[in-house]
């Protein structure tokens, strides 16, 4: 039967059953792996830090597993297929901020916490204060970062389902479906965490990190192998696809940061500023993520420490690279229409360009559904490691931080504790399906860089100062957290994020004059200037910087500095013991 209408029907329950089928082996196979770990679960250093049993490499993986998110994935390579050469601003943030992290973080703390962030912040200071604060800063960028990957979860479900506007699966709607995939994808996280702890969640990103790498490295090479491995054809096509006037300046910076705007000094100066602070977060928040800190405790040693960390670099490193390909053959094979059409924030960019590449390889409407459920499972898989991750990191300081240590005051014993961080599970789970569903339609690489700019605000600060500053008190790192947290919070609900302007989902050169009427642009005409849309959008926030980090990130050194120089609190032994343990690893757990 030749009717198109019919082939078509045909075509989407074929993706769909493809989808489904692998969902559920992928589900399957990853609470198998949760249910084995768990039986390896027997103490409080097992479920916190897996036994302290897992080799550079293998943590080298499961840290991989854990940074290549969904913002990844989905994410950049969504970035780079609407904004060409400014969407990889954020793969080279991402892959240059592991270099802080080797050189001031992992080996100093290895060495000198237990199982917290907190812990190396509270030992030469007072308890309560400084792991209340830790504990704050730990959920709420936590819970940022756990956002971006319900949302990438949402972002792919109406693609894989193939639900288009006005249509239906099983009476859900696109949005329905979205809502609902966010809520099963909490729900597991919380299982993996209270069945598996860190053991079983390390396992799931070992495997996920192998997956995500395979499935990349396919793409990349059938994308290549489609211009005769000729990257100037690709980067031209993906140009004159990009829907950009001129075609050139697709493939040159300034399409979505430092932009130029003739006549309007204010909104030139914005722009460079937010490529500024966009930076500034990207570098310095990957050494104060928490679910990224916790992982150098599951290694024996310091010597592990530091070689899990070049070989995630390594992985992370070539992974990027692979970015370059899925975005600009997103670009070139999909079209920024096709992208636009199915989300408008780009975050379906790579799935949609396993399609396009299944079709040209594997043969019609059934490859292009067998490679895109393929790549859709590891997309899944991705997201699936990483909230667990996010899940742990934060239940583990509810329960270590508050509950025991400042509760409790350490009057705890072990199992109580490991019960305590199994229940704040379901509620950092409850928290981020709430909120997942309330920021569904923005794109999942910038919630990431907002998680990004609160880490290295709140926690890096506190974290340097600690480790390297002898004056340092409880009041510099408390109120350097709080002043980081509240500042970098603050100036995302005062942005234009915060007040319906310009996003990933909304970028300059797609604002129509409907779009530009509610950012207060007058109607003289059909369509509006770009400039002047861009302009209005941002400053009708109170600040118009997208992401905080610029104005966030100096407020937490300061507050940190002014707090530790206006305490009169000293404990230089205590000071000498932590650097001698951080340096050394001499009583190191």
């Amino acid at each position: 039967m030749n009717d198109p209408v019919y082939l078509a029907a045909v075509s989407v329950g074929t993706q769909r059953t493809l989808t489904l089928t692998l969902f559920v082996i992928l589900v399957g196979v990853t609470l198998a792996i949760t249910i084995w770990a768990s039986r390896q679960t027997r103490n409080a250093a097992d479920f916190y830090a897996g036994g302290r049993s897992f080799s550079g490499f293998q943590n080298g993986m499961a840290i991989g597993g854990d940074y290549m998110s969904a913002a990844s994935f989905l994410g950049i390579a969504g970035i780079i297929a609407l904004n060409g050469y400014d969407g990889f601003l954020y793969s080279i943030g991402f892959l240059v901020a592991w270099l802080v992290a080797l050189l001031l973080v992992a080996e100093l703390m290895r060495n000198s916490g237990r199982y917290t962030m907190a812990d190396v912040l509270a030992f030469r200071m007072r308890q309560a204060p400084v792991r209340t604060a830790g504990s704050i800063s730990t959920i709420i960028v936590s819970i940022f970062y756990l956002l971006a990957q319900m949302v990438g979860a949402g972002a792919l479900v109406a693609l894989l389902l193939g639900i288009k506007a006005g249509d239906t699966f099983l009476g859900m709607s696109a949005e329905t479906a979205k809502i609902v995939t966010i809520a099963l994808i909490g729900v597991l996280m919380v299982v993996y965490v209270t069945v598996g702890g860190m053991k079983g969640t390390t396992y799931v990103q070992i495997v996920k990190a192998f997956m995500l790498m395979i499935g990349a490295l396919v793409l990349t090479l059938m994308v290549l192998a489609a211009y005769k491995f000729n990257l100037s054809s690709l980067l031209g096509e993906a140009a004159a696809k990009s829907g950009r006037t001129p075609p050139e300046s697709f493939l040159q910076p300034g399409l979505r940061y430092g932009r130029e705007f003739a006549g309007n000094a204010t909104a030139t100066l914005t722009s460079k500023l937010d490529l500024i602070s966009l930076g500034l977060a990207l570098v310095l928040g990957t050494a104060g993520l928490p679910h990224i800190l916790i992982r150098f405790y599951t290694v024996p040693n310091a010597k592990a420490a530091r070689k899990s960390v070049v070989w995630a670099i390594g992985l992370i490193g070539v992974f990027y690279l692979m970015t370059l390909a899925l975005g600009f053959g997103a670009a070139a094979l999909v079209g920024r229409s096709a992208i636009v059409a199915q989300d408008a924030a780009g975050n379906t960019a790579a799935p949609q360009l396993a399609q396009a590449l299944g079709k040209r390889y594997l043969g019609g409407d059934f490859g292009g559904s067998l490679l895109l459920a393929i790549i859709a499972a590891v997309a899944f898989a991705t997201i699936l490691a990483v909230v667990a991750g996010l899940t742990l990191a934060s239940s583990s300081s509810l329960a270590h931080d508050l509950y025991a240590n400042v509760i409790r005051r350490g009057q705890t014993d072990e199992r109580q504790e490991v019960v305590v961080a199994r229940y704040s599970a379901f509620v950092i789970g409850a928290v981020a399906i709430v909120l997942g569903i309330v920021a569904r339609n923005l794109n999942v690489a910038f919630l990431v860089a907002l998680a990004f700019a609160i880490a290295a605000s709140a926690n890096l600060p506190a974290i340097l100062f600690s480790l390297f500053w002898k004056r340092f008190n409880t009041r510099g790192a408390t109120w350097g957290i709080y002043a980081g947290l509240i500042s970098a919070v603050g100036v995302v609900l005062l942005s234009p994020i915060a007040w319906g302007g310009v996003s990933d989902a909304r970028t300059p050169a797609t604002l129509t004059a409907a779009q530009a009427k509610d950012c207060g642009v007058p109607q003289t005409s059909k369509e509006v200037s770009n400039a002047t849309a861009l302009f209005s959008c941002t400053t009708a926030a109170p600040i118009p910087l997208e992401n905080p980090g610029l104005i966030s990130i100096p407020l937490g050194f300061i507050f940190a500095a002014i707090g530790a120089m206006t305490s009169k609190e000293r404990d230089p032994d205590k000071y000498s013991e932590l650097e001698a343990r951080s340096l050394t690893g001499a009583g190191a757990h």
